[in-house]
């Protein structure tokens, strides 16, 4: 066996227009057992959902697309992305009290470890990374 190999799992969903984010969350969350992220590191794991909600959000409400959702685990990395059909790029800009909306994009950069956009011929794919937890998470 070829130990230079990538081990990888991987899971994918698609979410039309008219799915809700908690859809998402339950989908994820479910998956995410796999990982033993939901009993040993219950904030990475809340990180992960809130960030699955605001991208499938943006993709519905801003894009006005279905989502696609591909969750990659690859041994140091769960990579969340999601795929819409805008390939309009999301600004990170900082939270306004003048508006409901706008903060998505910032609270991903904020709970994901990285994140990127890439654009592709049928709209656009941000991606999360968020790295396994090292030792007890601290008491909040």
């Amino acid at each position: 066996m070829d130990r230079r190999a990538v081990r990888a799992v991987g899971w994918a969903r698609s979410l039309p227009l008219d799915t809700d984010t908690k859809t998402a969350r339950d989908w994820t969350r479910s998956h995410l057992r796999a990982l033993s992220w939901v009993d040993e590191a219950p904030q990475t794991l809340d990180d992960v959902l809130l960030t699955v909600s605001e991208l499938v959000t943006n993709a519905h409400v801003h894009a006005r697309s279905s989502a696609q959702l591909v969750m990659t685990w690859d041994q140091n990395c769960l990579h969340i992305a999601v795929h819409d059909g805008s390939s309009d790029a999301p600004v990170l800009k900082p939270p306004s009290t003048d508006c409901n909306g706008g903060r998505g994009i910032f609270l991903v950069d904020a709970l994901a470890d990285d994140w990127t956009v890439r654009t592709c011929a049928a709209g656009k794919v941000i991606i999360a990374c968020f790295r396994p937890p090292t030792g007890p998470e601290p008491a909040l």
